[in-house]
């Protein structure tokens, strides 16, 4: 059975940073895509960034250049990191992992989520 279990999110300040970390069930980095998603309340999911097996990554526009995804799979675990945080970016932020080339509705394993609150 998949697991994923998210970890890092805090209430912080705009400009300030934090990492997510996702600790997945053993391979699970290494052999699907996985992404990092979020919703806000109202507001629809929406894609942050994704990795896929062989490190090729994606990030929503209203990301790029500010958070970075990253993984290793020795340890079974993927990251992010978010810096520049704005208000906007406050969010549950979802860890999930899909079949290598990422497509878009197919992440078939979910974690429960981790709160990330940014005051301006």
């Amino acid at each position: 059975q998949v697991q994923l279990v998210e970890s890092g999110g805090d209430s912080v300040q705009a400009g300030g940073s934090l990492r997510l970390t996702c600790l997945a069930s053993e391979y699970i980095c290494s052999s699907h895509c996985m992404g990092w998603f979020r919703q806000a309340p109202g507001k629809e999911r929406e894609t942050v960034a994704t990795i896929d097996d062989d490190e090729e990554t994606t990030y929503g526009e209203s990301v790029k250049g500010r958070f970075t995804i990253s993984k290793d799979n020795a340890k079974n675990t993927l990251y992010l990191q978010m810096n520049n945080l704005k208000p906007e970016d406050t969010a549950m932020y979802y860890c999930a992992a899909g079949p290598r080339g990422c497509p878009p509705d197919d992440f078939g394993y979910w974690g429960q989520g981790t709160q990330v609150t940014v005051s301006s």
